[in-house]
C-alpha cells in the first residue's frame, strides 16, 4: 500500500520542465511513510512513497521490466501475484523482486492493458512504456484505491490524492457541480471530484495518455452486471452456499499474503464476524481483531464484539469514541478525506486505524461489501415494500411495514400514520424508475440545497444531478431484477464512492493502514451477483438469507440471528446543545459565510438555532449542519488557505536512510 503521483508531458514532450515531483509527493508521505522513488526521463515522471508489505527488503519502486523500457508504480496489492508470477517464470521472465507490483510489467510485455483482467487485487497503477511513448493509469474493479488526474499546461497530472496534485500547481477551485451531488448523493458521482477541472480514473477502467498528443481515451475492462430477468440461474440453496463457502475461504486466504501481520476489523455483526473467523482458520497464531464502541448506546455495539472476539479467540482491542472526540477530530478526517461529508462515521475510522498504527499492524480485512452484494441494507427491503405498497396505492397497511423496518429511527416512530405515507409515498407508482429505489433518499437530502448561495443556486439552475447519473447506468439496467437494481445504485454511488473512499481507503492511509475486503474479490462479486434476489432478501427480517446459511458453523448463532443494526456515528450529541467548537465557530461565522460565498448566511444562522437549540434534531437537519460544516472546511483546506495548511502538514520524504531511485537527468525532481 503507498501513494503514487506523476505527470506526462502531453503536448511537448521534452519541452516543458515537469512539476516538483518532491513537492507532490511530500503530500502523500502519510500513505508511504518508509521508501520513496522516482523515475524520471524528461517527457514522464513517476513518484512512488512507500509502505511496504510484500517484498520488505527489495521492493521499492517504481520498478521496471528486464531491459528498462517499461516502468510501473502502483498503490494498492495483487492477491494473485504468487500465481501470475510462477506462471510468468514458466514462461522465461526473470523477477529481479519479491514485489507484487513487478508482475504487472511482466504481464504487460505478454498482453499490453489488457492484462489488467488477470489481476485480483485492489489498486491504482501507472504504467510508462516508454517504446509508445505511452502512460497507463489503471485502477481496481470496485474503485477500492483512488486515482486522480487533471491537465495542466499541456501535462497530465496524476496522483493518489488531490493534495497532491494541488502541489504540482494546478488551479484551485471548488467545482459547484459536485457540491450538488454531495449535497444529492452524499458524494460526487463516480469520476467527478470536489475540485474543478480534476477527474477520478473510473472503477473497472484504463485511461491512455501519449506523448505529442493532447487526447486521453479510456478502455473498460470489467463492467458491473447482473442477470436479466429471463436468465436467472435455477439453483438450490445449498448450492450456492457451498460456492460461496468456497469462494470466499479463497478470496480471505489470499488476502493473508504480507509479509507483515494481519489483522480484522470486528463490528459485532455478521459480515466482519465471518470474514474473522475464516481469517483465524487459516492462521497458525492469533488473529488481532479491531473494534470501535461509542459512549452513546444506542450506537454500541461492544457486547457482540466482545463475545465474537471471546469465541474465536482473538486478541481483541477497542476504542470507544464520544462526542468530545469526535468534535476534536472531525478537522482531520476532512483534511484526508478531501471531499465534504454529510455523516460524522469517517471520523470513528480514523480514531480507530491509529489506533491499529499504534499496534503495529500495517494490513487489516474487513467485511466490507456484504451488505451491497447480499443485500444487507434497509433501502433494499425499503424498495420491496414500497414496490408491495404501489400494487394497492390506497392501502393504509402496507405503508406502516416502513415502521417496522425502521423500527430504530425514532423520528418514523413518533409521526403519524398520515405523515409516514405522504413521506415514503412520494413517487410511489413510479416503479419504472431506474433510480426508484434511492430517489426518496436523494430528494430527503437534496433539500439541504436550499443552504445554497443564491450565486450557487443561479448557477445550478439547468443543472440536474438525476440527468447526469441516468446519461451513465448501463442500457440494460431495467433488464434485471429490481433488488439489482438498486444494488447497482448503492455500489456505484455510495459504495464506490463513499465507504471504500471517505470511510476507507482515507481515513485508513492516514495512518498508514491498508484494508482489504474478501467480499469484494470479483470471484464473489460475480458469484453473488448470480443468486436471485429470493435468496438474498426474504421479508423485513430476513437480509442476507444465504449468506447467513453460508455462517452456519463458522459464526456464532447470537450473530447470524441478531437484528442488523447499520453503523453508524452520532451527531446529535456532538454539537447540538452546547456551544460549537472554535472552528466552527469560525467556519460558520457571517464574515466567513460570506467570504467563501458557498451558503446563505442566514439561512445557516436559523439551522444553527436549530442545532444548537432543539432536542430533536432531525436527520435531515444534522445531515445539512454536517454538510455545511465540513464544505466551509474542504474550501479552507484547499482552495482559500492552501499554501498554509500545505506548509504546515507537508512531511519529509524519507529518501535520506533508503534513498531514491532516480533514472534519467531531465526533468524536475
Amino acid at each position: 500500500m503507498c501513494g503514487i503521483a506523476g505527470t506526462l508531458n502531453l503536448t511537448q514532450p521534452f519541452g516543458t520542465p515537469l512539476p516538483n515531483l518532491q513537492a507532490m509527493l511530500a503530500m502523500l508521505t502519510h500513505r508511504g511513510p518508509e521508501e520513496a522513488g522516482f523515475y524520471v526521463d524528461g517527457a514522464v515522471g513517476l513518484a512512488h512513497a512507500r509502505l511496504s508489505i510484500v517484498g520488505l527488503s527489495n521492493g521499492l519502486q517504481p520498478i521496471p521490466n528486464e531491459d528498462g523500457s517499461i516502468w510501473a508504480i502502483c498503490n494498492g496489492e495483487f492477491f494473485n501475484y504468487v500465481e501470475l508470477r510462477e506462471a510468468l517464470r514458466a514462461r522465461g521472465h526473470v523477477f529481479k523482486t519479491a514485489s507484487d507490483t513487478e508482475v504487472l510489467v511482466h504481464l504487460y510485455e505478454e498482453q499490453g492493458w489488457a492484462a489488467t483482467r488477470e489481476l485480483n487485487g485492489q489498486f491504482a497503477f501507472a504504467l510508462w512504456d516508454s517504446t509508445r511513448g505511452r502512460l497507463l493509469l489503471g485502477r481496481d474493479r470496485l474503485g477500492v484505491r483512488p486515482l486522480f488526474y487533471t491537465v495542466c499546461n499541456g501535462q497530465l497530472l496524476f496522483a493518489s490524492e488531490l493534495k497532491a496534485l494541488l502541489a504540482g500547481g494546478i488551479p484551485r477551485q471548488l467545482d459547484r457541480r459536485a457540491l450538488a451531488q454531495v449535497f444529492t448523493t452524499w458524494s460526487p458521482l463516480p469520476g467527478r471530484t470536489i475540485l474543478e477541472g480534476v477527474s477520478e480514473v473510473l472503477p473497472g477502467h484504463i485511461l491512455f495518455a501519449t506523448t505529442g498528443s493532447p487526447k486521453l481515451t479510456s478502455e473498460q475492462y470489467w463492467r458491473l452486471s447482473f442477470p436479466a430477468l429471463g436468465e436467472l440461474e435455477q439453483r438450490s440453496t445449498e448450492e450456492y452456499v457451498a460456492e460461496i463457502r468456497t469462494t470466499l475461504t479463497d478470496a480471505t486466504r489470499i488476502r493473508l499474503r504480507a509479509d507483515v501481520p494481519v489483522g480484522a476489523y470486528l463490528s459485532g455483526g455478521l459480515d466482519s464476524t465471518l470474514i474473522s473467523s475464516l481469517a483465524q482458520a487459516q492462521l497458525p497464531h492469533q488473529l488481532h481483531t479491531f473494534s470501535v464502541a461509542f459512549h452513546d448506546p444506542a450506537f454500541d455495539e461492544r457486547a457482540y464484539q466482545y463475545q465474537v472476539a471471546k469465541t474465536l479467540g482473538t486478541l481483541h482491542h477497542v476504542i470507544e469514541c464520544d462526542a468530545d472526540s469526535i468534535r476534536a477530530t472531525l478537522p482531520a478526517v476532512l483534511w484526508h478525506t478531501e471531499v465534504p461529508l454529510l455523516r460524522l462515521t469517517p471520523v470513528p475510522m480514523y480514531l480507530l486505524s491509529q489506533l491499529v498504527h499504534a499496534h503495529g499492524l500495517k494490513v487489516m480485512l474487513s467485511g466490507e461489501g456484504a451488505d451491497e452484494f447480499f443485500g444487507g441494507y434497509d433501502i433494499f427491503k425499503e424498495t420491496l415494500v414500497r414496490r408491495f405498497w404501489a400494487r394497492n396505492p390506497g392501502s393504509r397497511l402496507r405503508p406502516l411495514l416502513l415502521r417496522r423496518l425502521y423500527s430504530h429511527i425514532s423520528d418514523l416512530q413518533n409521526i403519524s400514520p398520515a405523515l409516514l405515507q405522504r413521506f415514503f409515498g412520494q413517487g410511489l407508482t413510479e416503479t419504472d424508475r431506474p433510480d426508484y429505489s434511492h430517489m426518496l433518499r436523494w430528494q430527503n437530502t437534496s433539500r439541504a440545497r436550499r443552504l445554497f448561495a443564491p450565486d450557487v443556486t443561479q448557477a445550478l439552475a439547468d443543472y440536474q444531478v438525476m440527468d447526469e447519473l441516468a446519461a451513465n447506468l448501463p442500457a440494460e439496467l431495467m433488464n434485471w431484477e429490481p433488488l439489482a437494481r438498486a444494488q447497482y445504485l448503492e455500489i456505484t454511488t455510495f459504495l464506490s464512492t463513499y465507504l471504500l473512499g471517505s470511510q476507507g481507503d482515507r481515513v485508513g492511509m492516514a495512518h498508514a493502514v491498508e484494508c482489504r475486503h474478501p467480499f469484494l474479490d470479483h470471484r464473489v462479486v460475480s458469484l453473488s451477483n448470480r443468486i436471485p434476489a429470493r435468496l438474498k432478501v426474504r421479508g423485513l427480517r430476513g437480509e442476507k438469507y444465504v449468506l447467513r446459511q453460508a455462517a452456519q458453523g463458522l459464526v456464532p448463532n447470537e450473530i447470524i440471528a441478531r437484528e442488523k443494526q447499520p453503523y453508524r456515528a452520532p451527531i446529535r450529541s456532538v454539537f447540538s446543545g452546547r456551544p460549537l467548537p472554535d472552528y466552527a465557530q469560525e467556519l460558520l461565522s457571517e464574515r466567513q459565510l460570506r467570504a467563501t460565498g458557498i451558503f446563505a448566511p442566514e439561512a445557516v444562522r436559523l439551522l444553527l438555532t436549530k442545532v444548537q437549540n432543539s432536542p430533536a434534531l432531525s436527520e435531515v437537519d444534522q445531515m445539512a449542519f454536517i454538510g455545511v460544516l465540513s464544505t466551509q472546511m474542504i474550501n479552507s483546506y484547499f482552495i482559500e488557505d492552501w499554501n498554509a495548511h500545505a506548509a504546515a502538514r507537508r512531511r519529509a520524504l524519507p529518501m535520506t536512510d533508503v534513498g531514491a531511485q532516480v533514472v534519467g537527468g531531465e526533468g524536475n525532481l
